[in-house]
C-alpha cells in the first residue's frame, strides 16, 4: 500500500494479509473444485451443470486474481507455494470421488458458503478502513452469494425431477 493509503487506513494490515492469503488458497481450491467437479460430473442434467460449473470456476480463478493483486498492492506476498494452500484455508476441498451430481454439488455448495463467510469477514473487518479491500470482498462475496443461489437451484430442480419421477412410477 502507498504512504498515503498506509496514513489513510486505520486497519492491522498484518492481519488483512493472513486473511486475503487465506482467501486467495481457498479461491484456487474453489477453482480446481469446480473444474475438477465439471469434468467428471455424471447424472441427470449434466451437460447444463457443467457448463456452469466451469464459468463458476472461472469466476473462482478471476477471484483468486483479484485477491492476489490486492495482496500484493498491501505489500504482501500472495501464498507462493500451492502444497501451503491446504494448510491457509479455512474451507476444506472435497475430492470428487464419488461424480453423482447431486454429491459434486453439495460438495461446492459448501465451498462457497465457506467463502461467503470467509468474504463477510473480511468486508467487516474493513468496513470503514480500507475502502479497497472492502469494495473488492463485497464485489467478490455478491459472485459467492450467486453461486450458492445457481447450487440450490440446480438440486432443487433434481429433487422437483425425482418427485416427478416417483408419481410417473407410481
Amino acid at each position: 500500500m502507498g504512504k498515503e493509503g498506509i496514513k489513510a487506513s486505520s486497519i492491522d494490515v498484518d492481519k488483512l494479509l493472513e486473511m486475503l492469503n487465506a482467501a486467495l488458497a481457498e479461491e484456487w481450491l474453489a477453482y480446481y473444485q469446480y473444474w475438477i467437479g465439471a469434468r467428471v460430473i455424471e447424472g441427470p442434467m449434466r451437460t447444463e451443470v457443467e457448463q456452469e460449473l466451469l464459468v463458476h470456476a472461472d469466476e473462482e480463478l478471476q477471484h483468486a486474481v483479484m485477491v492476489a493483486d490486492r495482496i500484493i498492492q498491501l505489500g504482501g506476498t500472495p501464498v507462493l507455494n500451492p502444497a501451503q494452500w491446504t494448510s491457509h484455508a479455512g474451507c476444506d476441498y472435497e475430492e470428487p470421488n464419488d461424480p453423482y451430481i447431486e454429491v459434486i454439488l453439495e460438495q461446492n455448495l459448501k465451498g462457497e458458503r465457506c467463502a461467503i463467510r470467509r468474504y463477510n469477514e473480511i468486508a467487516d473487518f474493513t468496513a470503514g478502513k480500507d475502502h479497497s479491500t472492502h469494495q473488492m470482498a463485497v464485489q467478490i462475496l455478491n459472485d459467492e452469494l450467486e453461486h450458492e443461489t445457481d447450487i440450490e437451484d440446480w438440486m432443487n430442480d433434481i429433487n422437483i425431477m425425482k418427485e416427478q419421477l416417483k408419481k410417473l412410477k407410481a
